[in-house]
Formats: structure tokens, sequence, C-alpha cells
């Protein structure tokens, strides 16, 4: 199976680059500029910008699936608005290319933390994320409402963060709409458990149109 994957430089990308190269898939690793990522056996670098569609549709053309952890950067100023059209190419190029299976890496802000209140709402949501974190809500809301692709979001857990990167365990618990907490303590994850579990759904379709969220 040949797997494109945006996103493989960052945080969580990274990992799920590791992961699928880990598990012998075949990788198309969209990249804006050559160099970013060496080609290997598993692994073929391909240029494409997330916000030209046509470029993103000519390299969709032969892979059974698409990977999503896009980030236009939380100091992007104009992150909401990148995040979108990047999003929104995305989801078209697939269409066009016909690639049924795709997976987004989300926010955790969209989690619901009581009946209708959702975490980026919450007052002490940090306000330095809460255009990124908007965005990812606004592309789940959307993907509600999307019919011919195959989707799923994953949803890292309130504490996941890149100051905590972790090791590879292969466990983690599953939860769809709600933050999984640890006691009373917010629930984290590593980014390689977090791509295990991502590759897991690739593997057994479980949250098909669906969010999904993890922790230990």
């Amino acid at each position: 199976m040949k797997i494109a994957l945006i996103g493989g430089t960052g945080y969580a990308g990274s990992a799920l680059l590791e992961e699928l190269v880990k598990r012998n898939y075949q990788v198309k690793a969209i990249v804006r500029q050559e160099g970013r990522i060496a080609a290997t056996e598993n692994i073929q670098p391909t240029v494409a910008d997330v916000l030209n569609e046509k470029q993103l549709e000519q390299a969709f053309e032969d892979v059974d699936a698409v990977i999503s952890a896009y980030n236009p950067g939380w100091d992007n100023p104009n992150i909401f608005n990148d995040f979108m059209q990047g999003s929104h190419n995305i989801l078209n190029a697939a269409k066009a290319a016909d690639v049924k299976r795709l997976l987004i890496v989300g926010g955790a802000g969209s989690l619901y933390i009581a009946p209708g209140e959702q975490l980026i709402d919450s007052p002490n949501f940090p306000k330095e994320i809460y255009n990124g974190a908007n965005g990812a809500r606004v592309l789940l809301d959307e993907l509600k409402q999307e019919h011919d692709l195959n989707w799923t979001m994953i949803s890292p857990p309130i504490a996941f963060s890149i100051h905590h990167p972790g090791t590879r365990t292969g466990q983690y618990r599953l939860g769809t709409d709600s933050p999984l907490m640890d006691g009373d303590q917010p629930g984290t994850i590593s980014a390689p458990d977090l791509a295990v579990a991502l590759i897991d759904e690739l593997e057994k379709g479980q949250f098909i149109k669906e969010r999904f969220t993890v922790a230990y």
C-alpha cells in the first residue's frame, strides 16, 4: 500500500513517517522543497505545495490513502486561513485523484469537556494557539458533512506536547469526543504512540467518518 504523507517533517508527522516505514509502507512524503526528507527504499520525497491543489492532485494520483499532519506553523499570523485553504486543497485533491481514505491529525481543542462545551471555548484555553485550534475545529465540522471520502480525524490528548516527546510503547486507550484523563489530570501520549494509533486506524478502519482521541 502506498501512502501520501503531508507534514512529515513536523512533530506528529515525523513520528508518522517513522511508523509507516516501520510497517513497511511505501510513503510519498509531500514536501514543499527538495531535500527536506531523504529518499530511501520506502520513502519517495515528492515536491508539492499544500496551497496548490493541482500539485497535490498530481502527487495523489497513485496512492491508496492520504495522511495529513498539515500545520502552517503556530507562529504564522495567517494560520487559520492557510490551514483552511490547505485542508480544502487536500480534500479536493484526494477526491479528484479518487483516493478514498483520508486520515487527519487534528487538535484537542474540539474535544467536549462538558455537554455543548468544547475545550477551545474554555476560559483558560491558550489564546496564542486559538486560531490554529479553531481551524481544526472548523475542519472537523466540515468533514462531518463530507460524503465522498472515508475520512478519520485523530484529536491528540490535552497534554500532548512537543516538550514531552516520549517513546514508542505501542500502548494507548481510545476515546471519541471527550478528553481522556489520567485521574484528575489531562491525559497525554507520545508522538510515536499517537502515530501507532493512527496507523492502526488506517489498517482497522474502526472510526470511518468519525473523530477519535487517544491517551495512555
